[in-house]
Parts: C-alpha cells; sequence; structure tokens
C-alpha cells in the first residue's frame, strides 16, 4: 500500500472494538495465526535486511510463561562471541517474566544483539489482555511513542543536514517563518534546549492541524535558548515541520523513502494500514474501543497520526536493524547505509545544562549506554563499551494507562551487563537453570517426606520450577498429608502490611497459622497432626529481612516438639561470596536480628538453618534439601529464576541488592521510597537539600552505583503525603554494588550535612551494633569505621564456613 493510500484509510478498522467481543476475538486470533509470527530468523549469508543475524537454529521462539531455557546451537558462520548462552538466554528470561508476573506489563519483545549480530529474540506473555487474551508474538507491532523522535524525526533531520540542504545551526524562523524567537535553532530544538514548555494544551483543543502547529509556532519561551534542558514534544513537532519544509515531503513520506526503505524497516510506518490490524498491540480504552493501529499520544492525534514526536509504528525485529547499523557504524555487508557523521551524532553525548541525564542529537545515556524510551512502553538501548544492543518493546499501558516499564528495563540491562561478562562462548546443549530444593524434592519422588504429615511454612514466593505452588504440589502427593500452613510477615500472598491473621487456604482448605501476629509463635493447636515442618520461602539476603527469624523460631518449635524439619533451599538473592556490614551486638538480639549476623550474610536459608541448629543449639531433625546448579558467585539475575517479590516493597532483585544499606535507614526520619513506585531506589525528606546531598554521594566514588537529585512525595510511611527531597539511586554494575558501604555512607553523609534535622538514634534498630552507631555520631569516615569490624566479619566468615554447601 502506497503511503498516500496509509494516509487516506489511517483510521480504517484501526481500532478494537469493546464491545463485539466475537469479531474482537476472531480478529486478533487471526493475528496470532500470521505465519510470520514463528518465522525464525535467516542465517546470516541469506539476511533479507542486509544486517547479520543469527540462523533459524538460534533464533528463539515464542514460549508461554514460566520459561525454560531453550538450546542454543548457533550455526557455524556465526562468530563466536556472538553466541548466547543458555544461561544468558534464562537471565533476560526471568528480568522479563518477572515484570509480567508484578503485573507491571501485559508482555513483551525482546532482541539481544552483540556486535551488531542478532543473538536473542523471544516474545513473552499477551500483546492483549482486553477485551480478549491474545498471546504476544515477535512480529507484533507497536506504538513506539517518544522512539519516534530518533528513528524517523532526529534521523532524517541529520541526513538533510549531511547532505547540506540545512545547517543544525539554522534559525528555526529560517525554516519556519511564523516561530517568533530568531535565536532558537535546529539543533536546541534536536537536544531539547530550545526553551519550549513540554506540551501545549492550546495546540491540543485547536480546531484543526494546521491551527495546532500555528500555536506551537508562536508559542513564548519558558527559558532562553540553551539555557535549560526541558524534554519538549513540541520541539520534535516543530522538526517534522522543518523536514516538510526542507525536503518538500512529509515525515512520513521523508522518512519512509530516506531511512526504512534503505534499512529495509519494512515494517515501521506512521499510519498503519488496515491489513496490519491483526498484529497491532492495543494500548488504551478511549470509549468502548481500545486503541491499536492509532497513535497514543494525543499531541500526535491532534496533528492526524503523524508528528515529529510520536506516531511510529514498528515491530522488534525492524527496531534491531536501526540498532544493528548504529554498532555497525552505519555500515551493512560493505554497504554504508548511514554517514559515519550521522552514527556519531546520534551516539555522542553531551552534558546539558539542568539536565540529570546526558544527551545527543536524538539519543539519551541509559545503563551506561544510550537510547530512548517511549511512554507506552517501548524502549531500546546501545552500551558501545560492552558491544551490546537491546530492543525491549511492551505495551504497558495496556489495559489501564497504568505499566511501568522502568523496572524490566532496569533487570533487562542487568542481564545485559551479565552477558557480556560470560565466559561460555561455545554452547553446544542447553544447561538447566538452578532448581530450588522444591524442584530437588520432586526429583526425590519427596522420598523425604515419604509418610509424613506436613507443616508448611512457605508464602506465594514457594513455588516450583513450572509455577506451581509448593503447597499444591504437597497436597496433591498421595505419600503425604499437608496438614497445617504457617505464614511469615506479608501473608500468604506476601502483600499484607502490619499484622496478619489466621485464616484458611482457598484452594486446599488447609488452615493457615500466621506468624506475625500479635505472637511470632504459633498456639499449641497448629501443630495438631504434625510431625514434620517444611520451610520453603525465599528470603532477600539480609540479617533483618524477618523470614529468617520466622525459620529460627520455627526451629526452636520443632526441637521442643520433636518433629522434624525439613528446609527445601533457596538462592540467597545478593550471592553468597560477599558478606558486609557490622555483626549484631550479642545483647541485641530480636525479631529483626535473630542470630549474631552482618547485615549482608551471604548465606542461604538452608546454611543459616545449620548455623542457627549448631550454634544456638537448638538441636533440631534438621534436613536441608540443596539446590542443584546455585553457586555463592551468582547473584539472581544469574539464576535463571522469575522474581517473585518477598514483600511488597522488594519488587525486583535490585531493589533486593539495594536493601542492606538503603533499607537499614527507614528506621530513622528518613523516606526510603516506600510508598512510592521506586522503594529503596530513592531516598529523601523534607529537610534535605536534594543537590547538595547528591554532590556528596557523588564525591564518595561508590562503586556500581550513581545519583540524582530527586523530589518525591511519598503516599505512606515516612513523611507520607510530604515533599521530599533526596537522591535516586541507579545501580550500574549490580556485580560492583556494596550494599551497606553505600548505606553506611549515605548515613555519614546525613550525619555530617543535616545533624539537628536527621534522627540518627533510629538507626541502632537495624544497625545493631553500638560501635558503628558511635562511630557514625562522632564523624568517623566509612573507611575507619569498616575497619572496625573487620575483624568481625573476618571471625564470621570462619564461623560460617562448616555450615556452607555450595560452591
Amino acid at each position: 500500500m502506497s503511503l498516500a493510500n496509509q494516509t487516506t484509510s489511517r483510521y480504517s478498522f484501526v481500532k478494537v472494538r469493546f464491545v463485539n467481543n466475537i469479531l474482537v476475538t476472531a480478529l486478533l486470533v487471526a493475528g496470532c495465526s500470521d505465519k510470520r509470527s514463528d518465522a525464525p530468523f535467516p542465517s546470516v549469508s541469506a539476511s533479507p535486511s542486509g544486517l547479520p543475524t543469527m540462523s533459524a537454529s538460534a533464533s528463539s521462539a515464542e514460549i508461554p510463561p514460566p520459561p525454560e531455557a531453550p538450546s542454543a546451537t548457533p550455526s557455524a558462520s556465526t562468530p563466536i562471541e556472538a553466541r548466547l548462552s543458555p544461561a544468558d538466554q534464562a537471565r533476560f528470561n526471568a528480568a522479563v517474566q518477572s515484570a509480567i508476573e508484578r503485573n507491571e506489563i501485559p508482555g513483551a519483545a525482546l532482541v539481544v544483539l552483540r556486535h551488531g549480530q542478532v543473538v536473542f529474540r523471544r516474545a513473552y506473555g499477551f500483546r492483549a489482555k482486553e477485551p480478549a487474551e491474545v498471546r504476544m508474538t515477535s512480529d507484533t507491532i507497536f506504538d513506539l511513542a517518544s522512539l519516534t523522535k530518533p528513528l524517523a524525526t532526529a534521523t532524517s533531520i541529520l541526513l538533510l543536514a549531511d547532505q547540506g540542504h540545512l545547517r543544525l545551526k539554522d534559525p528555526v524562523s529560517k525554516w519556519l517563518p511564523a516561530f517568533l524567537d530568531s535565536h532558537v535553532t535546529i539543533e536546541h530544538l534536536l537536544r531539547h534546549t530550545s526553551g519550549l514548555p513540554p506540551g501545549s494544551a492550546a495546540a491540543l483543543h485547536a480546531a484543526t492541524a494546521a491551527r495546532a502547529i500555528d500555536i506551537i509556532s508562536k508559542m513564548p519561551l519558558e527559558k532562553a535558548p540553551g539555557e535549560a534542558y526541558v524534554y519538549s514534544d513540541l520541539g520534535y513537532v516543530l522538526l517534522g515541520e522543518i523536514i516538510k519544509k526542507v525536503s518538500g515531503k512529509k515525515l512520513e513520506t521523508f522518512a519512509h523513502e530516506n531511512v526504512f526503505v534503505p534499512l529495509q524497516m519494512s515494517e515501521t510506518t506512521f499510519l498503519p494500514a488496515a491489513n496490519l490490524r491483526g498484529r497491532m498491540a492495543p494500548t488504551t480504552r478511549e470509549g468502548d474501543d481500545f486503541l491499536a493501529g492509532i497513535v497514543h499520544d494525543p499531541l500526535a492525534r491532534k496533528l492526524e497520526g503523524t508528528a515529529g514526536n510520536a506516531g511510529l509504528f514498528s515491530t522488534a525485529d525492524d527496531i534491531a536493524k536501526f540498532v544493528a547499523l548504529l554498532m555497525l557504524n552505519g555500515e551493512s555487508n560493505g554497504k554504508r547505509l548511514l554517514s559515519s557523521s550521522i552514527v556519531r551524532q546520534l551516539l555522542d553525548l553531551q552534558s546539558l545544562p539542568g539536565a540529570t541525564e546526558k544527551r545527543s542529537l536524538g539519543l539519551i545515556s541509559m545503563f551506561e549506554g544510550v537510547g530512548h524510551t517511549g511512554f507506552t512502553g517501548t524502549a531500546f538501548w546501545i552500551d558501545p563499551s560492552r558491544n551490546y544492543g537491546i530492543v525491549l518493546l511492551t505495551n504497558g499501558v495496556h489495559p489501564e494507562g497504568k505499566g511501568r516499564a522502568k523496572q524490566v528495563r532496569q533487570d533487562v540491562a542487568t542481564a545485559a551487563i551479565l552477558m557480556s561478562k560470560t565466559k561460555e562462548p561455545v554452547v553446544t546443549a542447553a544447561k538447566s537453570l538452578v532448581k530450588s530444593g522444591i524442584d530437588q524434592l520432586e526429583r526425590e519422588g519427596f522420598l523425604p517426606l515419604d509418610g509424613r504429615k506436613i507443616g508448611l511454612i512457605t508464602n506465594h514466593t514457594g513455588k516450583n520450577e513450572r509455577g506451581e505452588r509448593t503447597i499444591d504440589v504437597l497436597f496433591r502427593h498421595d505419600k503425604l498429608r499437608l496438614v497445617a500452613l504457617f505464614t511469615p510477615e506479608h501473608g500468604l500472598t506476601g502483600t499484607a502490611d502490619g499484622l496478619v491473621q489466621n485464616g484458611r487456604d482457598n484452594a486446599t482448605g488447609v488452615p493457615i497459622f500466621s506468624l506475625y501476629g500479635q505472637n511470632k509463635q504459633p498456639p499449641d493447636n497448629a501443630f495438631k497432626d504434625v510431625d514434620t515442618l517444611v520451610f520453603d520461602l525465599q528470603d532477600a539476603g539480609t540479617r533483618f529481612y524477618t523470614y529468617i527469624s520466622t525459620m529460627g523460631i520455627m526451629l526452636e518449635e520443632a526441637a521442643k516438639r520433636k518433629l522434624r524439619f525439613v528446609v527445601l533451599d533457596r538462592p540467597n538473592p545478593l550471592g553468597g561470596l560477599v558478606v558486609e556490614g557490622p555483626v549484631l551486638d550479642a545483647d541485641r538480639e530480636s525479631f529483626v536480628g535473630y542470630h549474631e549476623l552482618p547485615i549482608r550474610h551471604g548465606m542461604t536459608v538452608g546454611e543459616l538453618a545449620r548455623m542457627f541448629n549448631a550454634e544456638r543449639k537448638i538441636g533440631a531433625d534438621l534436613q536441608v534439601i540443596q539446590m542443584d546448579g546455585w553457586k555463592r558467585s551468582m547473584l539472581w539475575a544469574e539464576t535463571g529464576l522469575s522474581w517473585l517479590p518477598p514483600s511488597p516493597n522488594l519488587r525486583s532483585s535490585i531493589e533486593a541488592l539495594l536493601y542492606p544499606g538503603i533499607g537499614l535507614l527507614e528506621t530513622t526520619n528518613l523516606s526510603v521510597g516506600r510508598g512510592t513506585n521506586q522503594p529503596f531506589e530513592q531516598i529523601g525528606a523534607p529537610f534535605i537539600d536534594a543537590e547538595q546531598l547528591t554532590a556528596e554521594l557523588k564525591r564518595a566514588n561508590l562503586p556500581g552505583v550513581r545519583f540524582n537529585a530527586v523530589h518525591f512525595s511519598p503516599t505512606s510511611s515516612t513523611f507520607a503525603n510530604e515533599g521530599c527531597k533526596g537522591a535516586r539511586i541507579e545501580v550500574t554494575q549490580p556485580d560492583k554494588l556494596e550494599p551497606v558501604r553505600l548505606g553506611l555512607t549515605i548515613a555519614a553523609t546525613l550525619q555530617r550535612l543535616y545533624p539537628t534535622h536527621w534522627k540518627i538514634s533510629g538507626l541502632m534498630t537495624l544497625l545493631g551494633n553500638k560501635r558503628v552507631l558511635d562511630a557514625l555520631i562522632h564523624g568517623d569516615s566509612v573507611d575507619q569505621i569498616e575497619s572496625q569490624y573487620a575483624k568481625d566479619l573476618a571471625d564470621f566468615q570462619n564461623r560460617r564456613g562448616p555450615f556452607l554447601l555450595y560452591p
């Protein structure tokens, strides 16, 4: 279909009807059965795009959750460094699947590139949840939202400049005479430093598209040109108009002919044709309809679906062609498709006044690389230093407009960083994921529990590799009886705050006894008929996380009542090599400090049970069902397991990694981000100067993390509904991060900057070490403080040695 015809039919049959479920279901299922959905990537030599890709055997077909790492057998012609191991695949699977399980996104299409070659391609979850569920496929077409800016608008402008048709220093008014300020240049618009506001209500309410453009052109500036960075859709709308003025062609036509056709991005278009509707990922509801093929952005919609800020639709495969071209400096198979000057201008980042992130002429710094995001949930980025690229497309705003794609991007970036360090270049067969204790128990035919009457200590994190609850797995086994359930803090679903009441499991009818009620020990009648306690909970790896205290208390109950105690072991999400922080004072044991451990102890729950049983002389009949495949060097992303938040505010493995340091501070008068979308990823208080605190933390040069000033208002917890200023914490290298040192550095900085406002005494609740608190109050450096407990840590390493189970 020609672009002219696409324009004529731009809104024909491209809404998913909500009221006619039968028609919609048939329509979307037809899209699902498109033969292209399951078509493998071609071999390198036969690449239709002219870009090197993996062979069909290495490309991954769509899979249902939960993911199982597939075999990856690269073609012989694929360079070794471009191959992706099953362990790497498992990390990417876990990152995306966890976001789906947290209901942050309905599904996603992911493409991973190394050295400009596609090495992984997969679809997850659903592209539509309402009005009918439709599986995601790799050829799903997404509303790219602001990815339009770099893919169509910025690239087109740079092409025109490269061909000598305009100059980036040209005043906007040279090409758009109605534009009022002669000092604003095209480069200002590209970098969002024009002084234009982010958007315009007046333009949205204009009677026509032409009138909306006129309103934007005559809009007074809020800042002097070049004075401050303000992300502005309006600037990119004007860039689209400049492209039309200079080239004599509308943006969609110029980009199609000069960008998308040369790059063979055959499914990248504005105003998608009606025959593509079956593969569209819908966004939000409009009246009784879902937008599917109609741009989500209201300003672009006012401009008839084609604008410089939004309106582009595409697939993950097509975007991967663009990403690969940037990674290969504009060349493909010896043919130059973009000049090296254009590539450099897109990739080279500069600091801008008032911007927390660096920007290029079209892209922004992301995860120590460069890329862009879109409001609907789309993103791509490149890390030139590690030579990988990521395309991650979701319709996170579907169906209710409340999607959150930030965390899945972070988790995918973490998987990519770990991928770049993989030492397994040759892949001959699939490797297993880490198998948790429940999976090993099943493999053993439940022999350790044969004939036993079970009291299971668990919650929603107790699941096997197939995603089945341990509750259900044990309940249906005919050679044992599940007679009681015991739940820790946050209850069976892991969502409760405050004290938890007893109840009954709806699926099995088994009674539930809360271990986080008025008493932390269950009543005698809870143990009626029980002869074996089984513990299956995902711990957070931090001394003051209460699940290990619950385990210790129940271990004591087992010894007192002559019950067997079986631990179904699970990974420590923080790994098992590093130990950090002061050891708990012997006289400060509590429910948030059950045993003399450092804050980050580096032990699994099975190993801790062995230590508790021996060092506390409990004397329980203890058995640990060990994991298979777990190594002490593994952080969570390396296990290949899906992250199920063990409690409401540990929504990701990154937040769990930050928790030993940032959680340490939450018993003071400081918000640690509870009641926001980034718990433990930001700190603040009304009395803090955000820029001052951030500058001080940056000076500390902490590894694996960076800081940006932030303002937020938590809806709950400390300073609920009050404005807080502080620092946002971004983990850049999870394997380098020292979370307890981070927490102590923040504590020392707060004490130095705000000694009369910050109530440091509250720190003792979770710190549990008087010498360290005294040193912080005294103003000692973090290096001095760490030296005080270095011997205690060394002694702990020796203490834990006999109880460790894994290499």
